[in-house]
């Protein structure tokens, strides 16, 4: 008589997907849609949708609710205020269980059907397909002109090489996804920290879309503050510059001593050089200012890592286990 076989069921890999969410209500549902799609189109692998609602203070969180009631692929990570689209995406990070995961906007300026290319990429073996903008419609003249420059002096600045023209529209091994998780700095910059990691990474072009609703959520005063932790999570060299310019003006002041000495000596016009004095007197103080900011900018990251506060707080999980997500940051936990 024949022993039974024992067939053994293979579990396929899993492909989490994490949107971040602030004020989206006008485009969430389109979204949703898409990405539904896109999931339909999977037939070699398990996918999760996480959205994490940043504090939005529409009705997006509502709509949410309602489509994690819907479907048990979509899970939903509920702030407690709003902490910033790269918290947003630290905590999608940190509940993401995939083999590989997908960061991607919900305002469809970045097309979840390039997706399928990057799942393809990641096949061959890269651990970090970021995704490079060849065209970007909708956006003004003003926005392109920053960006682009915004990318070339933090290379200048930077001793780990990004990408230029890059977002965080990208996918990322298990590997990676581990390494970032045991990184804990406050000021994130996660594209950079996904540079930082190393693994073999590869670029992957895109036309990027116009907002499908709704308005940037990035104006002028988040994006000053959001290339200011880019360039000072990443690089120290604004504080070899202002010992550069320390240097620049300790020469001058030097040069303005001997003009002193000369004149008192050789000359009965001992009052001249008020002009030249205020001069330099204004350079020097305007120098000192600088490099004190400089130094202050600084010294604020040190104070805010110092007093090891969490990186968000999370008022609801939804879609996850009864536990919530296996890793969390959060000390405040609702689960539903």
């Amino acid at each position: 008589m024949k022993s039974a076989v024992e067939t053994e069921i293979t579990k396929m890999p899993l492909l989490s997907v994490v949107i971040p969410c602030y004020n989206e209500e006008e485009v969430i549902g389109e979204t949703i849609k898409r990405l539904k799609a896109f999931c339909s189109e999977l037939i070699d692998l398990d996918v999760e949708l996480i959205f994490v609602d940043d504090g939005s203070r529409d009705r997006t969180r509502e709509y949410l609710k309602s489509f994690v009631e819907e479907d048990s692929r979509i899970r939903l990570i509920g702030f407690a205020r709003n902490f910033g689209h790269q918290i947003a995406v630290t905590a999608g990070i940190d509940a993401a269980c995939g083999d590989a995961v997908v960061l991607i906007d919900a305002d469809l300026q970045d097309p979840p059907e390039v997706m399928h290319e990057m799942i393809a990429k990641w096949r061959e073996g890269y651990d970090v397909v970021y995704g490079t903008r060849t065209e970007r419609p909708g956006e003004s003249a003003f926005k392109l002109s920053t960006a682009r420059n915004f990318y070339r002096l933090l290379n200048r600045l930077s001793d780990i090489p990004i990408p230029f023209d890059t977002g965080d529209f990208r996918l990322m091994s298990r590997h990676v996804v581990d390494t970032l998780r045991a990184m804990p700095e406050r000021d994130r910059f996660v594209r950079g920290m996904v540079s930082w990691a190393g693994f073999k990474q590869t670029a992957l072009s895109y036309q990027r879309a116009a907002r499908f609703a709704g308005e940037s959520k990035y104006p002028l005063r988040k994006m000053l503050h959001f290339a200011t932790d880019g360039i000072l999570s990443f690089s120290t060299k604004p504080l070899q510059m202002s010992i550069s310019l320390g240097l620049f003006s300790s020469a001058l002041a030097f040069l303005g001593i001997l003009y002193a000495f000369v004149v008192r000596i050789f000359t009965h016009t001992w009052v001249e050089g008020w002009a030249g004095l205020m001069i330099a007197i204004l350079f020097l103080g305007g120098v000192q200012l600088i490099s004190i900011g400089i130094l202050g900018e600084y010294i604020g990251r040190i104070y805010s890592e110092v007093k090891n506060r969490p990186l968000y707080v999370v008022e609801e999980y939804l879609g996850f286990n009864q536990n919530g997500p296996e890793f969390s940051r959060s000390p405040v936990v609702k689960c539903l």
